[in-house]
């Protein structure tokens, strides 16, 4: 399949946390970026043709936009937006992108985990039926983050199957990116920590204030985390690699805690929450893992440590003056 080593750059979502750091990412690798600094004005993604206008001209997309609405009551305010706006962009993309090479999709681990009381090791061949079935099963009253990781699901099952229905008139490969957690710095608009994204809101509560307590640390069994950087730098290597086309590639780093993380910001001065001194994280145990070889033998990914990560941020939130 063709990549697109250079050219121009179509990014939804760019006014958001990892779509902010894409689109930064993008113009450090000398491509231009049309988002927030070339307007695309999309008014609602879940038209029809709604992206025609921007998909012309462009080498590659990177469909970052997806609704998240934790508190939202009817599962389908998050389904529908994420169904009807990722098929939205690969129609535009079909019919209007002569010069594409290569759509990338962002996904979510949240499509692939499934929780349980045993430790299990996830791979990009697992799909998450216990969100999907539990929002079929109990609609509005379902879990909120089973309904946000239904709709990941969803979107991206029908991402795949629209690319097989087409595949013969398509010029271009999809990629489908599926972080977890994603930490780090931040650089789209936000003026206050109330307007972080939930994850990094949980982190600034839970690491930085101790807000909601110890014995959500203490219990929680974590999971696998990746740096925003990190995470805008796989979507790069997913327009450049030839062979990244036709995969869903999970990014993650490794295995947390809330220890692990308090204990970094630990050596930055910045936590003063309390830690059992006997945690090992070497041999914690971790209910949750990802086999990321794929990342790691498609796009040669690289990660950064727990600790860079939470310096980063810790200096990002000093200058704010948010501690």
């Amino acid at each position: 399949m063709p990549v697109a080593a250079s050219g121009k750059i179509l990014v939804t979502g760019a006014n958001g946390y990892i779509g902010a750091w894409v689109v930064r990412t993008f113009l450090e690798q000398g491509y231009s970026v049309r988002a927030a600094l070339e307007f695309a004005i999309v008014a609602d993604i879940t038209q029809e043709g709604a992206f025609d206008e921007a998909a012309k001209g462009i080498d590659a997309i990177q469909h970052i936009a997806s609704p998240v609405i934790p508190d939202g009551n009817d599962p389908q305010e998050l389904i529908g937006p994420a169904v009807n706006g990722t098929l939205g962009i690969l129609e535009s993309a079909r019919v209007h992108g002569d010069t594409m090479k290569r759509v990338v999709v962002t996904s979510s681990c949240g499509a692939v985990i499934e929780y349980s009381d045993k430790p299990r090791r996830f791979s990009e061949a697992d799909w998450n039926e216990q969100a999907v079935t539990e929002v079929q099963e109990k609609g509005k009253a379902a879990d909120s983050l089973f309904k946000y990781y239904a709709s990941k699901v969803l979107a991206e099952r029908a991402a795949w199957e629209y690319v097989e229905k087409h595949r013969d008139e398509l010029r271009w490969g999809l990629v489908v990116i599926n972080p977890h957690y994603t930490y780090g710095p931040v650089i789209h608009d936000v003026n206050s920590p109330d307007e972080l994204t939930v994850t990094m809101d949980s982190w600034y509560r839970c690491v930085l204030k101790d807000i909601n307590g110890p014995q959500l640390y203490r219990t929680a069994d974590g999971s696998e985390w990746a740096d925003v950087r990190d995470v805008a730098h796989a979507h790069v290597l997913a327009v450049q690699k030839p062979e990244a086309a036709g995969n869903r590639i999970i990014v993650s780093q490794g295995p947390w805690k809330w220890e692990d993380w308090i204990i970094a910001a630990r050596h930055c001065g910045a936590a003063t929450c309390p830690v059992d001194e006997s945690y090992d994280s070497a041999n914690a145990v971790r209910m949750v893992t990802y086999d990321t070889s794929r990342a790691a033998r498609l796009l040669g990914m690289k990660y950064r440590s727990i600790q860079e990560c939470t310096s980063d941020i810790v200096a990002d939130f000093r200058a704010r003056r948010w501690m």
